[in-house]
């Protein structure tokens, strides 16, 4: 993940009424942890990417696959 903000996994997010608080606690991190990965100022382990998937009932590559520029 680049230095954007992930702008995919905040839409997916708030589609399922969640807060970021909300999120974190399904997935085992902190809400800072989710803030981060939605500035684009932290890169998720694969294992993380898969939790908040699972969470948010999406696929990896909807929310973080980066198109090609």
């Amino acid at each position: 993940m680049s230095e954007h903000k992930n702008m995919k996994l905040k839409l997916a997010r708030v589609q399922k009424d969640l807060s970021q608080e909300q999120l974190a606690e399904a997935v085992g991190v902190t809400r800072q942890t989710i803030g981060l990965i939605e500035s684009g100022k932290y890169n998720p382990t694969i294992r993380l990417c898969i939790a908040i998937c699972r969470e948010l009932e999406t696929t990896l590559d909807e929310l973080f696959w980066e198109e090609e520029r």
